[in-house]
């Protein structure tokens, strides 16, 4: 694959669902600091860092072997921020923005998915 990843509209996506994360759970309580906060950023993080590493690979199967993980870790964020908006954590507004770009980016990889499938 030639260029950036940083020129996949899926990959700024994901981005923007990490600093969205990394928002919301300024607001956690603090003894969350190595529970929740922790496990939610990290799957965030989780998302672009699959879709460039995958981006990086020497072959089209193998970087769609790497949207499906990021895909999972969309899932997992998703089913995070539904725990933490049960335990009230975090303000609102942010914990529906943060779900929004999750669903979007889940939406776009599976996207991404299929085409280069369909590549094959």
């Amino acid at each position: 694959m030639s260029g950036s990843c940083q020129n996949l509209a899926v990959w700024n996506r994901a981005i923007d669902l990490s600093v969205a994360v990394y928002e919301l759970t300024r607001g956690f309580p603090s003894d969350e600091r190595y529970g929740m906060t922790s496990q939610l950023r990290r799957a965030s993080v989780s998302v672009s860092s699959n879709i460039a590493e995958g981006y990086g690979r020497a072959s089209k199967s193998e970087f769609r072997r790497f949207l499906a993980i990021a895909r999972g870790s969309a899932a997992e964020v998703q089913s995070q921020l539904v725990v933490a908006g049960k335990l009230k954590f975090g303000d609102l507004r942010s914990a529906q923005t943060a779900c929004a770009i999750a669903d979007e980016v889940s939406k776009m990889l599976w996207a991404l998915m299929q085409k280069l499938a369909a590549k094959s």
